[in-house]
C-alpha cells in the first residue's frame, strides 16, 4: 500500500549504507596507503592507480565510488598528520590543557603586539607602535603595559612589569602586587638573563609556553583583539591587515592617553568569559596583594635604563635637564649611577656604589609629568626652528651675492666703485681681493 503520510516524502536509506562492495584486503590497503601519501593525490588518480594494479593482479577493480568511500572513512587526524605535518596536527587535534588561575595574582601573562594604527613619532614620521601587556589570568585585568616605537625587548617587559607590580598613581586602577607565576612565550626578551634574575629575586616562577605553540596565551591575544576592535578602530590612523597607506593623525602621547582611558573602561565592563568586571573580580574577597619592600628596591631590579653622571655643585645634568636633591651635596665631584623611567622624566633615581641615594627632582618639571619622548620632540622642534632661521638668512645672502646691483647707488663708496671697474689683471682674482 502506498504511504501517503509525510514520512513517505523522506528519502529511504539504502540497506547497504555504510558498507562497501567486496574489496580485497590488499586493494583496500593500497587505497589507504595511496591516500596517505605526500603530496596528496586526487581521488581520481588513486582510483586509476588501484584499477591498474587490480587488472595486473587479475582482481576485480573497485568502482570510483567505492574508492571514494574508503578514503572518506580514514581518520581526519591521520590525514592531517600525513599531508600537513606535525605542527598542523598539534594545532587541530592535540589535547589542549587550558590552565585557569584560581585567585588574583596567581598567574600573570606577558606578551607584545604590533598595534594596527599609524601615529607620528618624535621626528613626525609615520610608525606603528608596539604594545606590551601584563595580564592577570584570574580576573583578565591589566596589571601593567608599555607602548613603544621599538621592537619588543627586555626593557619594555621590565617597565611593564614594574608598573604592574607597584601601586598605580591613578586611584581607579587597583591591580598591583607580585605574581606567583609569570607565563610568557620563548621570545628573547622574556628569556633574557635580566628577566630571569628579576623573577628569581622577587620569587616569581617563570614559565614559558611550548615553542611554536601560542595557544596557551589565548586570553591575552583576545585582549589584543579587543583593543583593535573597541579602541583602535575608532581612532584616526587605524590600519587593519591589508591596509597599506598610513594616514597618521595622533602622536605618541595622544595614543597613550586614549589607551589608558580605554583601559579604565575595560576594567569596569563585564567580561564575557568570567561574567564579572575584571577589577571587581580582582578585588573580590578583600584580596591583599604582596608588594616589594620598597619602590627603590623594585626600581633597582627592573629599571634597566641606567647611566653614569658626575654629581656637580648645581646637581646632576641629564638629557639637558638639571636634577637636584639636598643629599647630593655630600657627593659633589663623585660619579653616580642613575636610573629613570622614560615615561616620567620628573625625577631620576640616584645610586652611589650600588646603594640607593635619593630621588633627584627636576625643578622645571616638578609640577607635571614629562616623558622622554616629549623632551626629544621639543628638542627636534627647536632644532627645526633654528635650521629654518639659518636657511632664511643664507638665502638672503645668496640673493644679495647673485644681484650686487640691488644695492642702492647712494650707498656706494669710492672703494666699491673702484672694485666695480674692470680689472687690468690678466689673472682671475677672488672677490675679496
Amino acid at each position: 500500500m502506498q504511504d501517503l503520510s509525510l514520512t513517505g516524502l523522506c528519502r529511504s536509506k539504502r540497506f547497504d549504507s555504510g558498507t562497501h562492495k567486496v574489496v580485497s584486503a590488499e586493494a583496500k590497503k593500497l587505497i589507504e596507503g595511496l591516500a596517505l601519501q605526500k603530496p596528496a593525490m586526487s581521488k581520481a588518480a588513486i582510483h586509476r592507480r588501484v584499477k591498474d594494479w587490480c587488472i595486473k593482479s587479475e582482481i576485480t577493480p573497485p568502482s570510483y565510488e567505492t574508492v571514494y568511500g574508503i578514503i572518506r572513512q580514514l581518520d581526519p587526524a591521520l590525514m592531517t598528520l600525513a599531508h600537513e605535518g606535525t605542527k598542523a596536527y598539534k594545532q587541530t587535534f592535540d589535547l589542549l590543557h587550558r590552565h585557569n588561575a584560581d585567585s588574583p595574582n596567581a598567574i600573570w601573562q606577558a606578551d607584545h603586539t604590533l598595534l594596527d594604527i599609524w601615529i607620528f613619532d618624535e621626528k613626525e614620521q609615520p610608525v606603528r607602535p608596539w604594545l606590551t601587556v601584563i595580564m592577570d589570568d584570574y580576573s583578565r585585568a591589566i596589571a601593567g603595559y608599555y607602548i613603544s616605537f621599538d621592537a619588543p625587548s627586555a626593557l619594555q617587559t621590565a617597565l611593564a612589569l614594574r608598573q604592574g607590580i607597584w601601586r598605580k598613581n591613578n586611584p581607579a586602577w587597583h591591580i598591583c602586587g607580585i605574581p606567583e607565576i609569570l607565563y610568557t612565550d620563548h621570545g628573547s626578551d622574556f628569556t633574557s638573563h635580566h628577566i630571569e634574575q628579576v623573577c628569581l629575586d622577587l620569587k616569581i616562577q617563570l614559565i614559558f609556553s611550548a615553542i611554536g605553540e601560542p595557544r596557551g596565551r589565548g586570553k591575552i591575544e583576545r585582549f589584543f583583539r579587543t583593543v583593535n576592535q573597541l579602541l583602535l578602530a575608532k581612532l584616526p590612523g587605524y590600519a587593519p591587515p591589508g591596509h597599506k597607506s598610513p594616514n597618521p593623525v595622533l602622536n605618541f602621547n595622544q595614543l597613550e592617553r586614549e589607551f589608558e582611558s580605554f583601559l579604565l573602561e575595560y576594567h569596569q565592563a563585564e567580561h564575557s568569559q568570567t561574567s564579572e568586571a575584571p577589577q571587581k573580580r580582582w578585588n573580590k574577597g578583600g584580596f591583599l596583594p604582596q608588594l616589594p619592600e620598597s619602590s627603590e628596591r623594585l626600581d633597582l631590579l627592573l629599571l634597566t635604563i641606567r647611566d653614569t653622571r658626575r654629581i656637580r655643585r648645581d646637581g646632576i645634568k641629564f638629557q639637558g635637564l638639571r636634577y637636584t636633591d639636598p643629599l647630593l651635596a655630600n657627593y659633589i665631584g663623585e660619579d653616580a649611577n642613575i636610573r629613570y623611567d622614560p615615561r616620567d622624566m620628573t625625577e631620576i633615581r640616584v645610586y652611589h656604589q650600588n646603594k640607593f641615594l635619593c630621588r633627584a627632582i627636576c625643578p622645571e618639571l616638578s609640577t607635571k609629568t614629562v616623558t622622554l619622548k616629549e623632551i626629544k620632540a621639543a628638542r627636534n622642534q627647536r632644532r627645526k626652528q633654528l635650521k629654518q632661521q639659518i636657511k632664511d638668512r643664507v638665502s638672503i645672502v645668496d640673493a644679495l651675492m647673485r644681484n650686487p646691483q640691488s644695492s642702492s647707488p647712494t650707498n656706494s663708496t669710492p672703494e666699491t666703485i673702484e672694485k666695480s671697474q674692470p680689472s687690468k689683471h690678466k689673472l682671475k682674482l677672488y672677490f675679496n681681493e
